[in-house]
């Protein structure tokens, strides 16, 4: 594995853990799953100065969400190359049950 591959899997497994969120990924289809890596990796970009997650809310409000994970993922951070990378959450979508009273 490369410092980048393992760094993208400790970003997901904790990302995993962050109630409220998840990764943004292309496909939720059954097709999806004759894949075979976790299509999650997708949702990370990670370049010398900016570590990139897309993630999609499934509750509301959303700012209280991404501050709890960018804390989490930040710690992730620490001790690798990107420690002084920004960090960027996108939230690209929103689950429609997070909308439903």
């Amino acid at each position: 594995m490369t410092a980048r591959s393992e760094l993208t899997a400790s970003l997901l497994s904790t990302l995993r853990d962050i109630p409220g969120l998840r990764a943004a990924t292309p496909s939720t289809t059954a097709a999806a799953s004759a894949v075979p890596w976790d299509l999650d990796v997708m949702a990370v970009d990670i370049s010398e100065n900016v570590v990139e997650i897309r993630v999609v809310a499934l509750e509301v409000p959303i700012p209280p969400l991404t501050e709890v994970a960018g804390a989490a993922l930040r710690a992730v951070l620490t001790g690798t190359p990107w420690e002084d990378a920004d960090l960027r959450l996108v939230v690209t979508d929103v689950d429609a049950a997070a909308l439903t009273p």
